[in-house]
C-alpha cells in the first residue's frame, strides 16, 4: 500500500505519520488529533512553514523533516485538557490505538485474538460509565436541545436552497460542543486583520470565531448578553442564511470579520459609543438574511413576492433587516434583551440603516453624502456617525479584492457561478437579462476591473481619507487585484485574437479560391479525367 510521510510538530514535539494516499479524510484529522491530544471538539489548525493555514485532509503534501508543519489546538476547553490529563488519557485516542491494533494483526494473523475482544469490551464499559457523569460532557454526551419547526418565510424565492434540519442540527449540536472554548490569542489577533482566510474554517468553527468578537469587543459585559442567548441567537442567524453560492453564511461572517478588523484598525472604540460598535457588528451579522440569490432587478422584473411586500423598494434589504429583527424578537435569541427601551430603539434604527444601505443602487448618494461631510467629519454628531456606520458596512460588503488573492478568487468564482444563475433563470423566464451577469458576455477579469476602478476605489479611497492607517490594509492590496485582473484581461484578450487569427488562417486554407486549392484541385480534375480521354 502507497503511504506518504508527513513530519510536524506539537507544542514543539516533533512528531511523524505516515498516511496511505487513499486513507478517508476523517481518519486523517483522528490522526492528528490523537497527536495533539486534543479532545474531541477542540479547534485544531495545521501551519505550512509559511506560517499559513492548510487543510489537514488526505491531500496534504509530504514534507522532509527540515520543512516540518504545525499543529496546533487553537481553541480548547481548558476544564477539559485538566480533566484528560487527570484521567491520565484521551479515551478517542486508545479507541482510535485499539482499531489500528485490530486491523495490524487481522493482516497478519488473519484473525482477531480474544485479548482484543476483551480490551474493547473494557473500553466500551468505561465509556458507558463516563457517559453517566454530567459534568464529562466534554467527551461529546451533550443532552439534545429542542428546536421548533423553522416555517418557510412566505417571501422566500421558490428557487432558493435552504438547509435541511439535519444540517442544522449537526452544526448547532457541533457548535454548542465547541462554544466554551477558548481561542488561542493567536487566532484572536489574527481574527482582527484584513488578511484572514475565511475558507479554513468549518460553519461550527466560525460561529465560536463570531461569539470571540462579541466577546473581545466587551459586549457581553457591557450590554447583560448572556451566553446561551448569544449563542442561539448566532444559530438562528447560521439558519436563516440559504445554501447559495455566494450571498451565504459564509459571506456573513467574512463581512462581519471585515468590519470587526477596521473597528480595531481605526481604532474605533475610543471614538465613538459601544451601542454604535454593537449596531455595526451585528448589522454585518444580519445584513443578508434569508437572500435567495436573485437581485433586486430580479425580484421587481419577476414581481415576487418580496418585491410586491415592499413595493419594488429594496425589496432583498427591507426582507433582510424583517428576517433579524423576526430572530430577535423571540426572547431566547434576543441578544437585546436587557437594554433599556431607549437603547433598543437606537440600536433597531441604527441596523436598519446599515442593512439598506448595502443596496448597491443607492451607493452614490451614501458615498456623495460621506464626502460632503469628511472634511468637517465630528464624530461627535449623530448625522456624521450615521453616514460613516453606513459607509463602513458598505466597504465591508464589498471587501473581499482588499484580501489576499487566495482568499479573495474564490469568492469571486462563487459571485459569478450566481450571477450566471440569475441570468440564465432571466433567460428561461423572458425577463430583461442583467447585462453584468451573461455568462456569454461577462468573464472573470472583465467583471472586476471595472467594478474595482468605478465603485471600490472611489469608496475605499474615500474612508482612508478619514482613516489614513487604513491605506496599507486595504488600498494597497486593491491596487494589486486590479493589476492582477487587468493583467488577466490582456492575456484573455490575446488569446482571443489568437484564436481568431488561427481560425482566419484555418478557413482561408480550406476557401476554394485559395491557389494552392485551386491548383490542387486542378490537379484532381486532371487525374480522374485521365481514364475518360484513354
Amino acid at each position: 500500500m502507497a503511504t506518504k510521510i508527513i513530519y510536524f510538530t506539537v507544542n514543539g514535539r516533533p512528531e511523524q505519520a505516515e498516511i496511505p494516499v487513499d486513507c478517508p479524510a476523517q481518519d486523517v484529522k483522528d490522526l492528528f488529533r490523537s497527536a495533539a491530544e486534543a479532545g474531541p471538539h477542540d479547534i485544531l489548525k495545521l501551519y505550512n512553514p509559511k506560517g499559513n493555514i492548510i487543510n489537514i485532509s488526505p491531500r496534504l503534501e509530504s514534507n522532509s523533516p527540515n520543512s516540518c508543519y504545525k499543529l496546533e489546538v487553537v481553541a480548547a476547553d481548558c476544564n477539559s485538557v485538566e480533566l484528560a490529563v487527570a484521567l491520565g488519557f484521551d479515551l478517542s485516542s486508545m479507541e482510535k490505538r485499539l482499531q489500528g491494533l485490530e486491523k495490524k494483526i487481522l493482516i497478519e494473523a488473519g484473525e482477531t485474538p480474544a485479548v482484543v475482544y476483551e480490551m474493547k469490551r473494557q473500553v466500551e464499559s468505561f465509556r458507558e460509565k463516563l457517559e453517566s457523569v454530567e459534568h464529562l460532557s466534554w467527551l461529546g454526551l451533550f443532552k439534545e436541545l429542542s428546536e421548533g419547526t423553522h416555517k418557510p418565510s412566505p417571501f422566500y424565492h421558490k428557487r432558493t436552497l435552504r438547509k435541511t434540519r439535519e444540517e442544522c442540527e449537526h452544526v448547532r449540536d457541533k457548535f454548542l460542543q465547541m462554544s466554551s472554548l477558548e481561542v488561542s490569542e493567536e487566532v484572536r489577533q489574527y481574527l482582527k486583520t484584513p488578511t484572514f482566510d475565511n475558507w479554513q474554517w468549518e460553519d461550527a468553527e466560525i460561529m465560536v470565531l463570531l461569539q470571540v468578537m462579541y466577546t473581545d469587543l466587551d459586549f457581553i459585559a457591557t450590554f447583560n448578553i448572556e451566553p446561551e442567548v448569544l449563542q442561539q441567537f448566532l444559530y438562528e442567524v447560521y439558519r436563516r442564511y440559504n445554501n447559495i453560492p455566494f450571498h451565504n453564511f459564509k459571506h456573513c461572517f467574512c463581512v462581519t470579520q471585515m468590519m470587526y478588523g477596521l473597528i480595531w484598525l481605526t481604532d474605533l472604540k475610543s471614538k465613538i459609543d459601544s451601542i454604535d460598535l454593537l449596531t455595526m457588528l451585528t448589522s454585518a451579522v444580519c445584513h443578508d438574511l434569508d437572500h435567495t440569490g436573485y437581485n433586486n432587478a430580479y425580484q421587481i422584473n419577476a414581481r415576487t413576492e418580496l418585491a410586491l411586500r415592499y413595493n419594488d423598494i429594496s425589496p432583498l434589504e427591507n426582507h433582510h433587516c424583517a428576517v433579524a429583527f423576526e430572530i430577535l424578537e423571540k426572547t431566547e435569541n434576543n441578544i437585546f434583551r436587557n437594554l433599556t427601551n431607549e437603547q433598543y430603539k437606537r440600536i433597531r434604527e441604527g441596523i436598519i440603516k446599515c442593512i439598506l444601505a448595502t443596496d448597491m443602487t443607492r451607493h452614490n448618494e451614501i458615498l456623495n453624502k460621506f464626502k460632503s461631510i469628511l472634511s468637517v467629519f465630528d464624530f461627535s454628531i449623530k448625522d456624521h456617525r450615521d453616514v460613516l456606520m453606513m459607509i463602513m458596512i458598505k466597504v465591508s460588503d464589498i471587501s473581499n479584492e482588499a484580501r489576499p488573492m487566495e482568499v479573495a478568487e474564490p469568492w469571486l468564482d462563487c459571485l459569478l457561478q450566481e450571477f450566471y444563475n440569475q441570468s440564465d433563470m432571466e433567460k428561461l423566464e423572458g425577463l430583461p437579462v442583467t447585462p453584468f451577469m451573461d455568462r456569454e458576455q461577462v468573464t472573470k477579469p472583465s467583471s472586476q476591473t471595472g467594478f474595482i476602478r468605478f465603485v471600490l476605489f472611489p469608496l475605499f479611497i474615500e474612508l482612508a481619507n478619514l482613516f489614513p492607517c487604513l491605506e496599507q490594509h486595504i488600498i494597497d492590496p486593491v491596487r494589486k487585484a486590479l493589476d492582477y485582473y487587468t493583467e488577466m484581461e490582456k492575456a484573455l484578450e490575446r488569446e482571443k485574437l489568437n484564436r481568431a487569427q488561427s481560425d482566419k488562417a484555418a478557413k482561408s486554407k480550406e476557401s476554394p479560391l485559395n491557389p494552392s486549392n485551386t491548383a490542387d484541385s486542378q490537379a484532381d480534375s486532371r487525374d480522374t479525367s485521365k481514364p475518360a480521354t484513354q
